[in-house]
């Protein structure tokens, strides 16, 4: 049995579940989806400051991760904490942002996102710039709507990333990658919607992680990726 932890950037239990059951459908019935919510840190990220926090708490998280785990999807579009999860960790680490970028790219030459919040779109932006991914990217557009808004009105919800995705289109996105693990299972909805394929970030990790498992290739610990250097170190008690 394969185990994959699907790990949420945020303490939301909710976002964590929704997460994790877009993983179950993306995966094979010989593995199985671990989901794992830090015990501190942020109830939802939105902006720098929650995404330093969210990525030390889920860093923490990751150190405790049982042995018997074969792989990591992180399940934050666009926070940080990826390139320290690949030097902590020998098994392989997915990011969402990175994963749903590259197989819009096998889909079309440039693909958008559609995010949340506005102010999300730099450390998108960030993210792919680091993943060298971004030259591809045609445009990164919000919706407006709040990480914890997603679940309070599903039809809202689903319009605007559709009326979000549209704007993608005109802007030249030839894919659409939805920017948010909270927006996992609306692809079909939005893709039903548009005249392009809709690539949801958390289905297209999970698969990745699955693939580089049973392809038995780990991170590589030359270089960018080794091991944290041996030092004392402390998190937060609670």
């Amino acid at each position: 049995m394969t185990r994959i932890a699907v790990v949420n950037c945020n303490t939301t239990e909710t976002m964590t579940e929704t997460a994790a059951a877009r993983a179950r459908l993306a995966v094979g019935p010989g593995t199985e989806i671990v989901a794992v919510t830090p015990s501190w840190g942020v109830e939802s990220a939105e902006g720098w400051y929650d995404s330093f926090i969210s990525a030390a708490a889920v860093l923490h998280t990751l150190e405790q991760l049982p042995d018997d785990i074969d792989g990591v999807v992180m399940a934050g579009f666009g926070e940080h904490g990826r390139e320290g999860a690949r030097e902590l960790l020998d098994i392989p680490v997915v990011d969402i942002t990175e994963a749903s970028a590259h197989l819009a790219l096998m889909l079309g030459r440039r693909y958008g996102v559609v995010t949340t919040v506005a102010r999300a779109a730099g450390q998108i932006e960030d993210s792919l710039t680091a993943a060298g991914l971004i030259a591809h990217c045609a445009a990164i557009e919000s919706t407006g709507l709040g990480v914890l808004e997603l679940d309070a009105d599903p039809i809202r919800t689903a319009e605007a990333f559709v009326t979000a995705g549209e704007r993608a289109i005109a802007r030249g996105a030839e894919v659409i990658c939805l920017g948010c693990a909270g927006m996992a299972g609306l692809e079909d909805f939005v893709g039903s919607r548009l005249p392009v394929p809709v690539v949801d970030g958390v289905a297209a990790a999970a698969a990745l992680v699955e693939t580089l498992i049973r392809q038995r290739l780990t991170t590589s610990k030359i270089g960018s990726y080794a091991r944290p250097l041996t030092k004392a170190r402390s998190w937060p008690a609670g």
